[in-house]
């Protein structure tokens, strides 16, 4: 009898081991970090129970150490993409602030707007106000789209999800729509900057002959970015505002136009990316040469002219070095 009573035990402890798991397991699938811990801490109470009292320490001090990971950690478990968004969208935490971002000042000046309506949002939105979280931005490649979208995410400690628009488009041809619900629906229940790249793809006007799925996909992203959550900022970025369909442009609380950089932002652009090597360049020599290239093309041409000084044994770049770095990175921009 005391064998079939501890074996009726053991069966008992297998079975509450296994809800547990099974638990924990969906706690961490939601993301639901509390539960989670919630969880681990009665598993270790019912080690102790037992006294398995080193298992039971053992948990507890990882519960603890994960409570005090620091808030950029905590994000990135929880804001992992998971099931048919993992296909959809990927995440990043971006580090570059507004300072690293070269614009006119009006563009930044805009920006530090939407940053300050979003840190007020809970003011705004108990006055009957919406902080401004639908940004269209449009320009050349290169031109800093992409940062700003990494920007607003970094200065408002937000995960950085990019959609996916090529997968949308071609893997998921005929369930678009339903796939755009899941990435809004996200935009509800994760708050983040969410990043529509190359948006005419999505939204070029279409007014030929291609009225069916393509007019269905973008009726269904214009009504979905209308009922869109204050909580997260939606960035559509565009190479090619010309081909954008009209009733796109009304739907967004705030479009943003870039333009290659001018002689002043240039150099900004290359000293922001040089630092102390640019001491003492003879801007007047360089100014022509980056003259029509992209913020991202100063940016690579910087880079490769740092590495070959510095693999000189050199610590000072001269205005020869940046003009054959800029010409090469031109020549390769319009090959």
């Amino acid at each position: 009898m005391g064998i079939h009573n501890q074996r009726e035990l053991g069966g008992g402890v297998m079975a509450g081991l296994g809800e547990h798991i099974t638990a924990m397991v969906r706690s961490h699938a939601s993301g639901d970090d509390s539960s989670f811990y919630s969880v681990a801490l009665q598993i270790a109470a019912r080690e102790a129970r037992q006294g398995h009292h080193v298992l039971a320490d053992g948990i507890k001090k990882a519960v603890d150490a994960s409570r005090q990971a620091t808030p950029r950690d905590n994000v990135t478990k929880l804001a992992k993409p998971r099931g048919d968004l993992a296909d959809l969208i990927e995440v990043t935490h971006p580090d570059v602030t507004l300072r690293n971002l070269v614009g006119p000042a009006d563009l930044v000046e805009r920006l530090r707007q939407v940053i300050a309506e979003q840190r007020q949002r809970k003011t705004l939105l108990d006055h009957g106000f919406d902080p401004t979280h639908r940004l269209l931005l449009e320009g050349p490649p290169g031109t800093g789209k992409t940062m700003t979208a990494a920007v607003l995410a970094r200065e408002l400690s937000l995960p950085m999800f990019t959609v996916r628009l090529d997968s949308l488009l071609s893997k998921y041809m005929g369930e678009t729509a339903g796939k755009l619900r899941l990435v809004f629906d996200a935009v509800a229940e994760r708050r983040g900057v969410y990043l529509f790249d190359e948006f005419d793809a999505l939204g070029g006007d279409r007014s030929g002959n291609d009225v069916g799925e393509a007019r269905r996909i973008l009726s269904s992203f214009l009504v979905f970015l209308e009922q869109s959550s204050p909580e997260s900022i939606v960035v559509a970025a565009t190479n090619h505002r010309s081909i954008l369909d009209r009733a796109l442009f009304r739907r967004f609380d705030m479009v943003l136009t870039y333009h290659l950089p001018d002689k002043n932002q240039a150099r900004a652009v290359i000293k922001g990316r040089l630092g102390s090597l640019a001491k003492g360049m003879r801007w007047e020599k360089v100014d022509a040469h980056a003259e029509g290239l992209s913020h991202a093309d100063l940016v690579k041409a910087s880079e490769a002219t740092a590495k070959a000084v510095l693999m000189r044994g050199q610590t000072v770049i001269g205005a020869a070095d940046m003009v054959r770095a800029l010409d090469t990175r031109r020549m390769a921009s319009s090959g």
